[in-house]
């Protein structure tokens, strides 16, 4: 589904990604996981064309060279950013019905079917869907930030720490819906810190330090994995 070669991203004038190279299966759940500044959001930015980059992004057997952000949504690439980035102002209806702006000229009879299927996911914004963005607690813009991006039917979504700044009951409940994600064949790409959290629910994983991938194998080998035992799940290793 997604293959990076020797990426590399400059931000700031600094080499903040350098080398990176991974795979993202069709159906599963990849997680890249590190310490904050390690390049983890760096990484999703310039998978998205946020960020320019160099190196090779290959995403359903075609290159991303050269492409805008639109045309890789167009693609079937969806990102929920670290900061939600939604609309307060405006309900929850519309926030959700902006991440299917691409797909308009499917009719509102698709849209419609795609918005009842994000109420089944996240029953809460049915609830709340007359209700204004900015009014929503933290859980519930997360889960509205991942409805809007699965409006736009993504063959991949990546996720920017969907944990950060949530209770741990409401983090269970967003891990338990990522999960949920890839039982209807959705591909994920999950950046986060709470390691533990993300190990527990993907398939493969990646180490970020400094901008490098470290290492990587089957969360289950990592979960056992000394040096992420330590320093990544807070276990002391004997």
């Amino acid at each position: 589904m997604l293959e990076l070669r020797d990426l590399a991203v400059a931000y700031g004038g600094v080499l903040a990604v350098r080398g990176v190279s991974l795979r993202v299966e069709a159906g599963s759940i990849a997680t890249v996981i590190g310490a904050n500044g390690a390049g983890k959001s760096t990484l999703l930015n310039a998978i998205m064309g946020i960020l320019p980059s160099r190196g090779h992004i290959v995403f359903s057997a075609s290159s991303l060279e050269g492409l805008p952000v639109e045309a890789r949504v167009a693609a079937g690439l969806g990102l929920v950013p670290e900061k939600r980035e939604l609309f307060s102002s405006m309900s929850v209806e519309d926030n959700l019905r902006l991440g299917a702006f691409l797909r308009r000229k499917e009719g509102r009879g698709a849209i419609a079917a795609s918005l009842d299927e994000v109420f089944g996911l996240f029953p809460r914004l049915r609830e709340r869907r007359r209700q204004l963005a900015g009014t929503l607690s933290g859980g519930e813009r997360q889960m509205l930030a991942m409805g809007r991006a699965l409006m736009g039917r993504p063959k991949l979504l990546m996720l920017d720490e969907p944990s950060l700044g949530l209770a741990p009951l409401i983090v269970r409940d967003i891990f338990e819906i990522i999960a949920s994600m890839k039982r209807a064949h959705v591909a994920i790409l999950l950046v986060e810190q709470n390691a533990r959290a993300a190990l527990q629910i993907a398939d493969l994983g990646y180490v970020m330090e400094n901008g490098t991938i470290v290492l990587e194998g089957s969360c289950e080998a990592l979960r056992s994995d000394p040096r992420v035992v330590e320093t990544y799940l807070g276990i002391a290793h004997a």
